[in-house]
């Protein structure tokens, strides 16, 4: 599985389930993928965003989005209800700034994305709008939360999938072969007592 420079995993998600697992676990403890503009920055440009100057007031609207954004992943993928002001959160972040498509050659042709806005906004906004996407259409169905131990990670499932990544789920294996084998020494002792 491969991170970012910050930590965050890389599992090949799109940009936003990318995004919302820039808080994560190490050991079972939560860990934050975005704690610096440095961090914002870097992970930005591993996603593929052209951003320059990154401030501590982005790396706060980062946050924000992405609580938004990990707020109606739980509720999907809990079967809860859906809470209003993180909908409202994620749909004002993908109505700003306004941005548009461009057909470049260079020299082949390839589409450039182009926006009044500042960079970082831009990035957000592209960020949310592929959450609307996601969590407004089929793909729905196919979010998943992590079963693994101690794992806050969400993931799209093809149908075969069970956990965000293979070390994930050697380490569910791992803990449920621990589980059987540990209760099967227990029942033995119980049944077999050493003798004094």
């Amino acid at each position: 599985m491969q991170s970012s420079p910050g930590g965050a995993p890389l599992l090949g998600e799109p940009v936003a389930i990318e995004f919302a697992n820039t808080t994560f676990a190490v050991r079972g403890r939560p860990a934050e993928g975005l704690e610096t503009p440095e961090m914002l920055t870097q992970w930005l440009r591993d996603n593929g965003f052209e951003v320059r100057e990154v401030t501590r007031r982005d790396v706060d609207a980062a946050r924000t989005l992405r609580a938004a954004i990990r707020d109606i992943a739980a509720a999907i993928t809990g079967g809860h209800e859906w809470d209003a002001d993180a909908v409202a959160t994620v749909n004002a972040y993908a109505a700003s700034p306004p941005r548009w498509h461009e057909l470049a050659f260079d020299p082949e042709p390839h589409v450039v994305q182009r926006s009044s806005g500042n960079p970082v906004e831009t990035a957000l906004g592209v960020i949310a709008d592929n959450a609307v996407g996601i969590f407004g259409g089929p793909l729905r169905d196919q979010l998943r939360a992590c079963p693994g131990p101690g794992c806050v990670l969400y993931f799209l499932t093809d149908g075969r999938r069970e956990w965000c990544s293979k070390p994930c789920g050697n380490r569910a294996r791992a803990a449920r072969h621990y589980a059987r084998t540990a209760g099967t020494a227990r029942t033995s002792r119980t049944q077999h007592p050493r003798p004094s």
